[in-house]
């Protein structure tokens, strides 16, 4: 087993982890935990590999995926009462995955021979897009549009890798870099509160001349 295939194992633990979580604070019954359990983890991956024509996805050739998802989605619906102590590591697991999403769907679409909108996007997405649908779901503004600096941290991880990968490093020193960059944007906000600048729009409509 490879560091990163095992990172990857990790981080769809704790994105499992983090839609069944979701699902158990909006009172979902089993199956509706497991849902968001899974398309949080695999929804990324999967949406990716639609687009990219790499059929069928990658959770359907290696089941592993599932068995995690489903697994630490059952965990997390019969001990959601000891999960608030776990919270702050699952923040720090959250993170590890996100960098290795990214830069597994970043590695893949440059595979595919995508250009740069499409090789970032990518990468982005298969971070991204499971907990969007988690969120909507759930009947919650999806993360990645509110203030956190969350997809932000993946794009700047992705355009990174990307840019490395177009100076022919070595493999090693194009991943590590783009992975901590993320990881670290991600922590960073999340200790300091760090955000995207916001519109200020006034509640009161604009008086016409």
């Amino acid at each position: 087993m490879t560091l990163l295939y095992a990172l990857d194992l990790l981080g769809t633990a704790a994105f499992a982890a983090s839609g069944a979580w979701a699902g158990v604070r909006r009172q979902m019954d089993l199956l509706g935990v497991l849902v968001l359990g899974l398309v949080t983890a695999i929804g990324g991956g999967t949406l990716r590999d639609i687009l990219l024509g790499d059929t069928p996805p990658f959770c359907l050739k290696n089941e592993t995926y599932l068995y995690v998802s489903i697994a630490v989605s059952l965990l997390t619906f019969w001990g959601h009462r000891y999960l608030e102590r776990l919270e702050h590591p699952l923040l720090y697991f959250d993170a590890v995955g996100l960098a290795t999403f990214v830069v597994i769907g970043t590695e893949k679409a440059i595979a595919f021979h995508t250009g740069f909108i499409g090789v970032v996007t990518m990468g982005v997405m298969t971070a991204t897009a499971g907990g969007v649908i988690r969120d909507v779901l759930s009947n919650q503004v999806p993360l990645i549009l509110r203030k956190e600096i969350y997809a932000s941290a993946c794009l700047a991880g992705a355009i990174l890798l990307y840019l490395l990968n177009l100076l022919h490093w070595p493999r090693p020193l194009c991943v590590l870099p783009a992975a901590l960059l993320v990881i670290a944007l991600r922590l960073l906000a999340i200790r300091h509160n760090w955000a995207l600048p916001r519109a200020i729009h006034s509640e009161s409509p604009p008086k016409e001349s």
